[in-house]
């Protein structure tokens, strides 16, 4: 028999707990949520860009920079190093620990659409006093145990939305640090596409100063023969070996900045300096055609961008958030469970206790709390939007640089390939003279000079062309597309850097 009573009394109970959850459900799924719904800012992109100008359009099988956007360079000692990149970046591991901090912190939030159980079981020996007063009480020196099983279940009700507006608010910050860990991705790459062309650069440089070296040692010899058979006097000895020694220490010098961009891609990649070594490879081929696209493209293409529309959409959340605070709290609560003096009846019929609640709390007086909390979201909100502008702004700015500079530069090559040509005629022209004996060693210098600065320039400007087309890849995202956010960043956190 007491089996039967028990199975009645759980029966009971289970009972309950439906009706509970039947109660509990619209309110769980459906809450009335306050504050605007969420709507995209608009934002006015122009039809083209500015600088386009006479730009040349890439082939239409380039169109699509794609995730690995620096093999269009064609440059496999590059695409080594940037693989490195994914595995073993520094900078882009903190992102990585911070998006799956938004996404923990997502999934905290959002368990309370759920109630919480929770159970305490004890177990105790006790004795009440034989002077305990009142004086003749029945319990005095009684000696007895209490063994208790209780399950307690608390529920706060998603009504206002509440509980949804802050999981929405949360869920749209962790979309936000996933777009922000696309933005660290792409600037570590952008960062070491950089550094490793500077470096190229510099090998050019390096190149061009050794084999001039080298010419002007001849040279220095040439007059030291001279002056010993009398062709020449010292002052031209001593004007050769001046403007040697000062090309080797340029040499030296270039050296230095050589090393320093060497370490800077050993730490992109994850490695002291000390361990990395940067073969010279010397600068010579100009920079392939970008492909640019529509300036409307650019608003679904950069994870700045996302991450901005992300923090308004955030940020709208939490207005309506705020405002929830004007309207009761509504809590469910119960509890259940048994209780007895002997072990053996813990779990049977008569040992069973049950209790069902709820409760409302209603500021009614708080000094304008709730009102300046709303205003901070709306504030907040409002500041939000302006970054997200302004994020736009920048993005179309940064294109229109580079494009400029590209375009720019690509025209002061062919002056500067000019100059670099008449450079070279004037030294001829100096050198024979000087062997005719028409002039002296000074205007030979004076040609050695501007030839060396001339070509030192251009090898500079091929340079300037690497790194502006790597910052507009940048700038138009990377080959990153919108579509790689997750949508439901508690469940499915896998993130796509770029598009395959």
């Amino acid at each position: 028999m007491k089996c039967v009573h028990t199975i009645r009394f759980i029966t009971r109970v289970e009972r309950l707990a439906c009706i509970a959850l039947l109660l509990a459900g619209p309110l769980l799924f459906t809450g009335c949520a306050l504050g605007p719904k969420y709507q995209p800012r608009a934002v006015l992109a122009p039809p083209a860009y500015k600088e386009t100008g006479n730009w040349k359009t890439a082939q239409p099988n380039d169109q699509n920079l794609g995730g690995n956007w620096w093999e269009i360079f064609q440059d496999l000692q590059l695409n080594a190093l940037e693989e490195q990149i994914d595995v073993s970046n520094q900078n882009l591991k903190v992102a990585v620990a911070q998006y799956q901090e938004s996404r923990a912190a997502l999934r905290y939030v959002r368990a309370d659409y759920y109630p919480t159980v929770s159970t305490s079981p004890s177990a105790t020996r006790e004795r009440y006093s034989n002077n305990r007063p009142p004086q003749s009480s029945n319990f005095d020196g009684l000696t007895f145990n209490d063994f208790a099983l209780p399950v307690n279940f608390s529920y706060q009700a998603n009504i206002w939305g509440r509980v949804s507006r802050n999981v929405e608010a949360h869920r749209e910050q962790a979309q936000a640090t996933a777009a922000d860990l696309a933005v660290i991705n792409l600037s570590m790459h952008s960062a070491l596409a950089i550094d490793y062309f500077a470096a190229r650069t510099l090998d050019a440089e390096e190149k061009l100063l050794h084999d001039t070296v080298a010419q002007y040692e001849q040279a220095l010899q040439l007059n030291e023969d001279r002056y010993q058979g009398g062709l020449a006097s010292e002052v031209e000895v001593e004007q050769a070996r001046t403007i040697l020694e000062t090309t080797r220490a340029q040499l030296v010098d270039v050296g230095v900045a050589r090393a320093q961009y060497e370490h800077a891609v050993a730490v992109l990649v994850g490695k002291t300096p000390a361990d990395f070594t940067l073969p010279p490879l010397p600068l010579t081929a100009p920079p392939p055609a970008i492909p640019v696209g529509i300036p409307s493209e650019l608003l679904e293409r950069r994870p700045d961008i996302a991450a901005a529309e992300r923090r308004v959409a955030s940020a709208n959340a939490e207005v309506g958030l705020a405002r929830t605070a004007y309207y009761p709290l509504v809590n469910i609560v119960g509890g259940g469970g048994f209780e007895s003096g002997s072990i053996t009846t813990l779990l049977q019929g008569p040992s069973a206790m049950w209790s069902v609640g709820a409760s409302l709390v209603q500021p009614l007086f708080d000094g304008g709390r709730r009102r300046a909390l709303n205003d901070e979201a709306k504030a907040a909100y409002g500041s939000e939007v302006a970054s997200y502008r302004e994020t736009v702004l920048t993005g179309f700015q940064q294109v229109e640089d580079n494009l400029a500079a590209l375009r720019i530069l690509e025209k002061e090559t062919g002056v500067q390939t000019a100059a670099v040509q008449a450079a070279q005629r004037s030294l001829d022209l100096s050198n024979t003279r000087y062997d005719g004996g028409v002039t002296s060693y000074l205007e030979v210098i004076t040609a050695q000079n501007a030839a060396l600065t001339d070509e030192v320039t251009a090898v500079n400007i091929l340079g300037r062309r690497m790194a502006s087309s790597v910052l507009l890849i940048e700038a138009m995202g990377g080959g990153w597309d919108r579509r790689s956010l997750p949508d439901r960043p508690e469940c499915c956190g896998k993130l796509a850097m770029g598009d395959d």
